[in-house]
């Protein structure tokens, strides 16, 4: 079942929705595989430590977080993955690597790739490893108000606070 958080969240604010169950499956291109989605529209979520701030980075399943990127981003070399154990604290009814992109539910801020943006439709773990949500990207952009960022530009084109 999709975590209660999140459930709750989009049925207050009576979003059309589906929860599609599938084989337990633990990196965003086998979702895609299992739930018969194309990875095009599964958006996968990673959680950073910027300067002792967390943020979500949210990506296409095929792509992959370039650490790099945000230190230009962020202009500090502070950048890294969040460990296991941070990740937990923070999402402690999802499992690990599940975690949806709804970093506004935890206090975290969200930055979603312009890739996500350009379908009509996103799917995401439903906080398992078992279950994904499937919604129109326009509802979830109300709810969550990323920050959409484009990963073909430069960096230096754009600057985000964090």
């Amino acid at each position: 079942m999709p975590t209660q958080r999140l459930r709750k969240y989009l049925d207050d604010h009576m979003i059309k929705y589906t929860v599609i169950n599938h084989s337990p499956a633990y990196s965003a291109l086998e979702v895609a595989q299992s739930a018969h989605i194309s990875g095009k529209i599964i958006a996968k979520t990673i959680i950073l430590k910027i300067d002792q701030q967390t943020a979500m980075v949210v990506l296409p399943a095929p792509f992959k977080v370039n650490i790099d990127f945000f230190k230009d981003l962020s202009e500090t070399n502070n950048v890294r993955l969040a460990t296991e154990k941070e990740v937990q604290e923070i999402f402690p009814d999802c499992e690990i690597g599940a975690m949806p992109p709804f970093g506004n539910l935890y206090s975290v801020d969200v930055y979603v790739a312009t890739q996500l943006t350009e379908d009509e439709e996103i799917a995401f773990n439903a906080g398992n490893h078992r279950q994904l949500i499937q919604m129109k990207y326009v509802d979830f952009e109300r709810l969550v108000h990323p920050v959409v960022f484009d990963l073909t530009s430069e960096p230096s084109e754009w600057k985000l606070r964090f």
